[in-house]
């Protein structure tokens, strides 16, 4: 009998595959690899300076890594053309210059664009996906306020909207939380959850330790260019772990929910 065919199955991840890069001739990233799978939340932590943001500018390809590959679904991430891997992911950075003074729901619109055709004409659809996305965000009355009128938080939720609106598998969200206040910190992240729980995945840099192991399934530490620890929350904020990666002294209580809470030593 002939041996029976099967169809491989494509990893269905966003994969980081033994990175390296520098910036300026120093060395930033080393051997860097981990995975994010559709269905979940994954934190990358570390202390300031440790690769965190360099990193997912070597995911979106705005940054190439000398050693090293990014694939989404089994493709390298610099064979596919932009309107592709736009298509696959979204980033959100801590902020971003906007040079003219576009109107808020104008910018999240602007997330459908690698879905739109030749000349750029936004659909019915694509401005209704555009509507919800700041439903959900909860900041459809700044849809008509100028971008440059709008606070750093303001901003940075406008920016959360966008990538909502594109649509994508992967979210790369660098510090989504950092400007704002504790309701919507709450809000966004349980956006993001929603959106794992649909079938996408997000990467999420965070120094809020707390709401990072609420939120992420798995942590990664990265310390000195490398992944220090990586695991469940419980598994890795660890006196151990937090000692060694950022340097500091603390108790580890735990949450009614479970979840680890850190409380430094002061």
């Amino acid at each position: 009998m002939r041996p029976e065919q099967t169809t491989p199955v494509r990893d269905e991840a966003l994969a980081i595959c033994g990175v390296g890069a520098q910036l300026g001739g120093h060395r930033i990233l080393e051997d860097v690899s981990l995975r994010v799978a559709r269905g979940e939340v994954v934190g990358l932590l570390g202390r300031n300076g440790a690769g965190k943001t360099t990193l997912l500018r070597v995911a979106s390809r705005a940054l190439l890594p000398d050693r090293g590959r990014v694939e989404i679904a089994g493709q390298d991430v610099h064979r596919l053309s932009r309107r592709a891997l736009a298509r696959l992911v979204a980033t959100v950075p801590q902020d971003m210059h906007v040079p003219f003074p576009y109107r808020a729901g104008e910018i999240v619109l602007m997330g459908r664009t690698p879905h739109q055709g030749l000349f750029g004409f936004e659909s019915a659809h694509d401005v209704e996906l555009a509507h919800a996305a700041l439903e959900r965000v909860g900041i459809v009355n700044l849809a008509d306020r100028r971008i440059d009128t709008l606070s750093g938080g303001e901003r940075q939720l406008v920016l959360f909207a966008r990538a909502l609106t594109q649509d994508p598998g992967w979210l790369l969200l660098d510090e989504p939380t950092a400007f704002l206040d504790l309701r919507h910190r709450i809000d966004v992240l349980r956006v993001v959850r929603d959106f794992a729980a649909q079938g996408g995945g997000a990467l999420v840099v965070s120094h809020d330790l707390g709401l990072a192991a609420r939120i992420c399934d798995r942590l990664v530490v990265l310390a000195g260019g490398r992944v220090h620890a990586e695991g469940t929350p419980a598994d890795v904020l660890t006196p151990a772990v937090l000692r060694e990666a950022f340097g500091m002294q603390a108790h580890i209580l735990s949450a009614p929910d479970g979840s680890p809470v850190v409380v430094p030593h002061v």
